[in-house]
């Protein structure tokens, strides 16, 4: 999906979800979700190997609360309640998620949709973004 070809309002609950966008489009969600006012958190995950390393990586870039958990429930909760970053609507954007262990992304992007779910019935925006895999050289377009 590309952002540029979708009707994407990151200002509409209703469209709240964990999506995987052309990595140039990040520039234009980054200003849209600055344009609403949105709490914005890029996140870069560069040669992030672990569930460890990821948790840490999150809780530093989402300046989760000290007594963040450390573990998927409590980041969880965070995502439910983001009292620690007040706003009306949340908007992340992951860079560089390649390193990360399949089963690990997996329960990442699986408690960003619950999160997102949770948004939508409590009529906040609530949105994730993920880079689209590079396609692999001389792969058909």
């Amino acid at each position: 999906m590309s952002a540029r070809d979708s009707h994407l309002d990151l200002t509409r609950p209703l469209q709240s979800g964990v999506y995987d966008v052309d990595a140039h489009d990040f520039a234009a969600l980054t200003r849209q979700a600055r344009q609403a006012e949105l709490a914005l958190c890029r996140v870069d995950l560069t040669g992030c190997t672990d569930k460890a390393g990821l948790l840490r990586r999150l809780a530093f870039a989402l300046r989760l609360p000290p007594d963040f958990g450390d573990n998927w429930d409590a980041l969880a909760d965070c995502l439910r309640d983001p009292a620690w970053r007040p706003a009306w609507g949340h908007v992340f954007v992951f860079e560089h998620p390649g390193s990360l262990p399949p089963h690990d992304a997996a329960i990442l992007r699986g408690v960003l949709d619950d999160a997102a779910t949770f948004a939508i019935e409590h009529d906040r925006p609530f949105f994730a973004f993920f880079p689209l895999p590079a396609a692999a050289p001389g792969a058909d377009a």
